[in-house]
C-alpha cells in the first residue's frame, strides 16, 4: 500500500505526548497523520493511550508536548469547541428530559441561536439520519440504535471537520452493534468527513477503517490498511492482539502463522512439528482446535482453524497426535517495518 496522499482537511500529530501526575506516560510523542475524508480507528488493549489520544485531538485533555493540526492549522491550544471537532461519546450522553430535536438542537442554543433556526436546521440533521419521525421523542422512548443517531446528529449541527468516536458502539448488543458499524462507515461516506474512531474491538477496527492504528503502552506499533495488519504483523505484540496468529520459534527465527494457514496431516507424513490436540470447539462455519507442540519451542497453545466440511471429513478429538505444517511464504518474521506497506 502506498503512503497516504494528505489533503489540507487531514489531522496530524506530531511528536504528541501526554505524562499524568506522578511522572507516568499514557502517550508518548506519537506521530499519526491521518488522511482527509477517510476512516481511521485507533485500537489496542486498555490502558494503551488510544482514548487519551482522541481527548487531547478532541480538546478534553491537555497535552505535555507536541503538536495537534487541522487543516494545518495548529488547535493544540485551542478550546474543544473552536478546533472544528465534534465528539461522540460510548454513552451517548443524551439529555433524558429533551427530545431528539432539543438534543440536536442544544449546542446551537448555548450558542444564541434562535429557536426557529436551530430547530430548523436540527430537524435537517434528524431526517438526514432517518430519525426525523421521532424527532419529538425522548431518549427513553428510543432504541440503542436510534439514540445513536440522534447522537450523531447532535455531533454533526456544529459542521465538524472531524467527527471522533470514543467506544461509540460498546454499549450495544452484538447484533446491533454490527448493524450499526454499517451505518457508521455509510454515514461517513455520505457526509465526506474524517472519522477518528477508538476501539478495543479488532473485528471492529477491520471492518470500518481505512486506516488502523495499533497502540501499546502509549506508542504506535504498527498503523496501516486492515488487510496490510492483519496479514503482516510487524511485532509479535500486534500478531497477538490482532488474533488469528500462531507466533513461534523456528529454524529460521521468530515468525507469525495465520490459524487458518496452517494444515494438519497425520504424524508418519513427516511433518516436522508434531503435536497433540487439546480442545475442539465448533464454531458454526469453521472449528477452532487447540494444539500442544511437541517441541519446546514455544510453551503456548497453537490454534488451527479448519473449515466446517474439512472438520467433517477428517474429525479431530482431544488427545489425537497430528503433524503441522504450513506453507513457507506464509510464515512472517520478526521484526518488520513498524508501518505496514
Amino acid at each position: 500500500m502506498q503512503a497516504h496522499t494528505l489533503s489540507p482537511a487531514a489531522i496530524e500529530l506530531v511528536a504528541l505526548t501526554k505524562r499524568f501526575a506522578g511522572g507516568s506516560v499514557a502517550v508518548d510523542h506519537i506521530n499519526l497523520r491521518v488522511a482527509s475524508n477517510s476512516y481511521c480507528c485507533l485500537l489496542g488493549p486498555s490502558g494503551c493511550g488510544k482514548s487519551t489520544t482522541l481527548r487531547m485531538i478532541a480538546g478534553h485533555e491537555s497535552t505535555s508536548s507536541g503538536d495537534i493540526l487541522l487543516e494545518n492549522r495548529n488547535i493544540t491550544d485551542l478550546p474543544a469547541a473552536e478546533r472544528g471537532t465534534a465528539m461522540m461519546f460510548q454513552s451517548f450522553a443524551l439529555f433524558p428530559h429533551l427530545s431528539a430535536l432539543d438534543n440536536v438542537a442544544f449546542s446551537l442554543q448555548m450558542k444564541g441561536v434562535d429557536k426557529t433556526e436551530r430547530q430548523k436546521r436540527a430537524q435537517e440533521l434528524l431526517e438526514r439520519v432517518a430519525m426525523g419521525h421521532l424527532a419529538q421523542r425522548l431518549p427513553s422512548e428510543l432504541s440503542g440504535g436510534q439514540q445513536q443517531r440522534v447522537a450523531l446528529a447532535r455531533a454533526l449541527i456544529t459542521q465538524p471537520r472531524v467527527l471522533l468516536l470514543d467506544e461509540p458502539l460498546s454499549a450495544l448488543d452484538p447484533f446491533l452493534r454490527i448493524q450499526m458499524r454499517a451505518e457508521l462507515r455509510h454515514w461517513q461516506k455520505e457526509l465526506g468527513l474524517t472519522f477518528i474512531h477508538v476501539t478495543h474491538s479488532q473485528e471492529e477496527a477491520m471492518a470500518l477503517a481505512d486506516t488502523m492504528v495499533v497502540m501499546n503502552q502509549g506508542r504506535i506499533e504498527q498503523m496501516g490498511s486492515p488487510h496490510a495488519i492483519y496479514n503482516r504483523p510487524a511485532s509479535e505484540f500486534v500478531a497477538r492482539f490482532m488474533g488469528g496468529h500462531n507466533v513461534l520459534n523456528t529454524s529460521h527465527g521468530r515468525v507469525a502463522v495465520r490459524n487458518d494457514h496452517i494444515q494438519l496431516t497425520p504424524l508418519d507424513s513427516g511433518a516436522s512439528w508434531p503435536a497433540t490436540v487439546r480442545d475442539v470447539e465448533y464454531q458454526g462455519s469453521y472449528v477452532l482446535l487447540a494444539l500442544r507442540l511437541d517441541s519446546e519451542a514455544t510453551a503456548d497453545s497453537v490454534s488451527v482453524m479448519l473449515s466446517e466440511a474439512s472438520f467433517v471429513q477428517n474429525p479431530y478429538a482431544p488427545g489425537d497426535r497430528v503433524g503441522l505444517t504450513w506453507k513457507p511464504d506464509q510464515a512472517h518474521r520478526f521484526p518488520l517495518d513498524l508501518v505496514a506497506a
